[in-house]
């Protein structure tokens, strides 16, 4: 029986499975896997049926695991993960003949860095697929390499404190202050007071580029205040733009900046740092190696 059992459960089932636990909602997890809801939940009430046993409690606040789905999506993941490494033991096997690069980029990266590298593997090694996972953060791409999900990860940092991680330095990002059109510098050079006087707008709370940035005006004894709190990067660009305040952010993360936007350095000069992350235990294909000397390559030259 328990056999038979198994024979109708399938890889699918459990990745959805995983995905609703990890982002909550069965809604939230259609989005994250490009399904509809309705398909997320017959699958999670198929593999409830197939199992004989309920996974999720249901409610206003999204989906919980039930103590039985908690011990079942634990080995959801060792068997997502297994399956996982057969492919890659596989695509070691092939060489550069065939197999794939797994990447994981915080956004701007992703917008600015990667095409160009990708652009050029494709053309010398065109057997060998691509993937690119985007977030706004660095913390989902580290959970990328952690569990699997990635083969390199570009994130930035301030201070590399992750003992796992293997990082690897590209380039220096500076943080610059946008303001708009109609300032007029009072010296060379644009000091805290005149900062402080504008409207500023950040990113919500909690945003980690953010958080380098006000440690580092408190180092000098200034609290930067935000007036505005915008999450996209472009509407904050365009809101200096039209006169609404100063913005402070990373040069990769504002361009295009429109040419009427005055852009400054802090008073202050500061930068967070740009790299590429790696699992420290890693077995990584020829595939994954190729396109890490590539990327090596390419900022070698700049």
């Amino acid at each position: 029986m328990n056999h038979e059992r198994s024979n109708h459960l399938k890889l699918s089932q459990l990745q959805i499975l995983i995905a609703v636990t990890d982002y909550g909602s069965f809604s939230e997890a259609a989005l994250q896997l490009q399904m509809s809801q309705s398909a997320i939940s017959y699958a999670i009430a198929t593999l409830e049926e197939d199992l004989g046993v309920v996974l999720f409690t249901r409610g206003r606040y999204g989906a919980n695991l039930t103590p039985v789905g908690q011990q079942i999506v634990e080995r959801a993941r060792q068997i997502c993960y297994l399956m996982e490494d057969i492919i890659k033991q596989a695509d070691l096997a092939k060489g550069l003949k065939g197999g794939q690069v797994r990447i994981s980029s915080f956004r701007s990266a992703a917008t600015h860095i990667l095409p160009e590298v990708i652009a050029e593997f494709c053309q010398l090694y065109p057997a060998i697929a691509v993937s690119i996972a985007e977030y706004d953060d660095c913390i989902h791409v580290e959970s990328d390499l952690r569990e699997g999900r990635a083969d390199l990860g570009i994130i930035y940092y301030y201070l590399p404190t992750h003992k796992d991680l293997e990082i690897i330095e590209l380039m220096r990002d500076e943080f610059v202050v946008l303001i708009p059109p109609d300032f007029q510098l009072k010296g060379q050079n644009l000091t805290w007071e005149e900062l402080t006087k504008y409207p500023l707008i950040m990113a919500p709370d909690g945003d980690t580029c953010d958080a380098m940035v006000y440690a580092h005006s408190a180092k000098f004894g200034v609290t930067l205040n935000a007036i505005y709190h915008v999450r996209s990067d472009a509407t904050i660009v365009s809101m200096v733009a039209k006169g609404l305040g100063a913005a402070i952010t990373p040069r990769l993360a504002a361009v295009p900046i429109p040419k009427e936007v005055q852009i400054y350095s802090l008073p202050v000069p500061f930068f967070r740092m740009i790299g590429i992350a790696i699992l420290k235990d890693a077995l990584l294909t020829p595939a994954t190696f190729a396109f890490l000397d590539l990327l090596k390559e390419q900022f070698n030259h700049l």
